[in-house]
């Protein structure tokens, strides 16, 4: 009897798909922001502050992927930016595949900057390569600093943590040096920001590494 490995062959393939994808991105000079994090974390708020501060300065296109539902695509949309909404019809994340067809719809060759708002899932969107230059994952304060410990492979294939909702620590028990810890120990190369989109506070930091980013990329 012979034991066939399908996650393995459908990883495989998605990350050949990813990589020719990442390329020529790279080529158009686009670069693809890959946000992943937990329903409710605030991923939408967060694009909606980050658009308002750099969105006069740069081409932004965004890919709401949701099971169901427009209602962040629509929102967002509103603020003057390209937006499209991916409906993974029970998928619970997004794949090079139908990355693709979505930037496809966003004529992304003239965009600087896109943001994939994946679906709302700290597993499986971890496992899936978009062919995003860069991963960049949110954990809120409410959720608790011991998700590195729960979910050790979103934090260790992100580029970046957004630390976010931080007016909120002082109702609930989060300990930020010790969550920093736990996330250098899986990933010590990884860019940790505190923010909140509420108020503004740490959102400059945040915007510059961006602005970094989309002005070195693919050239």
């Amino acid at each position: 009897m012979k034991i066939i490995e399908l996650k393995e062959t459908i990883t495989a393939s998605n990350d050949r798909d990813a990589q020719e994808l990442r390329e020529e991105l790279l080529r158009s000079g686009t670069l693809l922001i890959n946000l992943m994090a937990s329903p409710g974390a605030g991923k939408t708020t967060l694009l909606d502050r980050t658009i308002r501060d750099i969105g006069s300065r740069y081409k932004i296109g965004i890919i709401e992927a949701d099971i169901d539902s427009d209602v962040d695509a629509r929102a967002l949309s509103a603020l003057g930016v390209s937006a499209v909404q991916a409906h993974t019809d029970g998928m619970c994340h997004m794949d090079a595949g139908m990355t693709r067809t979505a930037l496809e719809e966003l004529t992304y060759d003239d965009k600087d900057l896109i943001f994939l708002e994946n679906v709302g899932n700290l597993i499986c969107p971890a496992e899936f390569d978009t062919g995003a230059g860069r991963n960049v994952m949110i954990l809120s304060v409410p959720e608790g600093d011991d998700k590195p410990l729960k979910y050790p492979l979103m934090f260790t294939k992100s580029d970046v943590l957004l630390i976010t909702k931080t007016d909120a620590v002082s109702i609930f028990d989060f300990d930020f040096d010790k969550c920093e810890e736990r996330v250098r120990k899986l990933n010590p190369d990884i860019l940790i920001f505190r923010v909140c989109a509420k108020n503004g506070k740490g959102m400059d930091a945040w915007e510059e590494w961006l602005e970094e980013q989309a002005g070195s990329w693919g050239k």
